[in-house]
């Protein structure tokens, strides 16, 4: 797949105020600073699709943005770490909770986890509660540019590992670079198939 034309919608707090939901949506999340609004702008090609920021927080809302005029990408806020109140974070959890478990057309979560890092326990856990609650979703390793390969191969290793504690099968998953478009092709194709198969 290419993208050929990336077009902010609408961001909202509610689910329920999303676009009709009439073609299939892929949404992006991971724990705040994992590198995701950067990687949705390589894979749109526009630099200034998703808002990007040193601070981690600056996703608040469901942002929808329509791809191709044939599918809708969704930027999620991150979770864990951010400058903000424990009440807002709160909110944050019900919103993207409630769109989850809710939003009908919803083809795919991807959820970002720093391919530098052990795994955390906030990223099993989320990875945990969105299979427990059939969410389908696929993993994507971030920022693999940052380090050696060999180094990005043994960290995806020993987070597959710990994720077959809870895991019969795992998600499939790949790996990306927002910098040098490492995964890039991957990603979009995997998409591609998908919308294809669901026609």
């Amino acid at each position: 797949m290419k993208i050929t034309s990336s077009q902010f919608v609408i961001s909202n707090t509610d689910y329920k105020k999303c676009p009709k939901p009439d073609i299939a949506e892929f949404a992006f999340i991971g724990r705040s600073n994992v590198g995701k609004s950067s990687l949705i702008n390589m894979l749109t090609n526009k630099s200034k699709l998703a808002k990007t920021s040193s601070s981690p927080g600056k996703t608040q809302l469901i942002n929808h943005f329509i791809i191709n005029d044939n599918w809708y990408l969704v930027d999620l806020p991150g979770y864990g770490w951010a400058k903000v109140s424990k009440s807002e974070k709160a909110k944050w959890q019900v919103m993207i909770k409630d769109y989850f478990q809710y939003r009908e057309n919803l083809t795919l979560v991807f959820v970002l986890i720093d391919s530098r890092l052990d795994p955390q326990k906030i990223d099993i856990e989320y990875i945990n509660w969105l299979g427990e609650n059939g969410v389908p979703i696929a993993l994507i390793f971030t920022k693999s540019d940052k380090q050696t390969k060999n180094k990005t191969d043994a960290s995806i290793a020993k987070f597959r590992k710990t994720l077959q504690l809870t895991w019969d099968e795992l998600p499939p998953h790949f790996i990306t670079s927002s910098v040098n478009e490492n995964g890039k092709k991957e990603v979009l194709n995997y998409i591609d198939d998908i919308i294809t198969t669901k026609k």
